[in-house]
């Protein structure tokens, strides 16, 4: 089975044509509502240190569980939980579930979209598409497919690429609990990419193994997000939570006409 993997510079402009023109729609705020959308090899719990950080300041979260076995599948998902919020909604995705903000977030409820670490692709973009012709991350090698086509990451890569800079408990904490990632979501295409009309918002992970950080860099760039860098492994929600909730607030809190 091939592996996929992450994309040069040069790849990732191709799937950018129109990333210098665009514009944000403006759209109500600020938001009460958050949902958290975690990525590939993980669950609702990475978003464990900034929930309380979210509540604090009186943010409603909700974070989801993404079944992992499609995009339209997590993308149904995060669409349910939308529809049963009261207002406008903002939505988190970290890695893989930038995919699935940029996909969803074209309902008219979703007020602005913010990127950990995430991959957010064009118009008929996906992860395959931004994996082609460039050299693999490091954590990309310590993948390992089921019979069933599930892939998991090992212990060496959780701890090594993953989440390096969390502590042991942490890590081996990470590892138990991964939540399995059919590759089918890597070949899942967006549609219609929501950062076109949505306003956004960027954290790149400075350290990350998984996707390049000048890949991070780039995609922010292209979305036109309001972007900040921190000194983080690919889970920089867990290893600087208080920075990535500061940046999830200040999005919820921006007014609509200074987006």
């Amino acid at each position: 089975m091939k592996l996929p993997f992450l994309s040069t510079i040069a790849a990732l402009a191709l799937l950018f044509p129109t990333a210098a023109t665009h514009a944000h729609a403006q759209t109500p705020g600020p938001v009460h509502n958050v949902i958290l959308v975690h990525g590939a090899w993980a669950n609702g719990a990475s978003w464990s240190k900034v929930i309380p950080l979210l509540e604090a300041k009186g943010l409603n979260v909700v974070a989801v569980e993404l079944p992992l076995t499609s995009l339209e599948d997590d993308v149904a998902t995060v669409k349910r939980a939308i529809a049963l919020e009261d207002g406008p909604v903002l939505l988190v995705g970290h890695s893989y579930g930038g995919v699935v903000i940029t996909e969803a977030g074209t309902d008219p409820k979703v007020s602005g979209l913010v990127y950990i670490a995430a991959f957010a692709p064009n118009d008929n973009g996906s992860i395959n598409q931004l994996s082609q012709g460039g050299t693999p991350p490091p954590g990309i090698a310590e993948l390992r497919p089921d019979a069933q086509g599930f892939l998991k990451i090992t212990p060496k890569g959780i701890s090594e690429d993953f989440a390096q800079d969390l502590t042991p408990a942490e890590k081996a904490n990470l590892t138990a609990t991964q939540g399995p990632t059919s590759a089918k979501v890597l070949n899942g295409t967006v549609t219609t990419a929501a950062w076109h009309q949505k306003p956004s918002w960027y954290v790149v992970a400075a350290n990350d193994r998984m996707i390049p950080p000048d890949a991070e860099r780039f995609m922010a760039k292209a979305m036109h997000a309001e972007t900040i860098t921190l000194p983080s492994s690919h889970v920089a929600m867990l290893s600087h939570p208080a920075p990535v909730a500061a940046l999830i607030e200040k999005a919820a809190a921006t007014p609509a006409d200074a987006r």
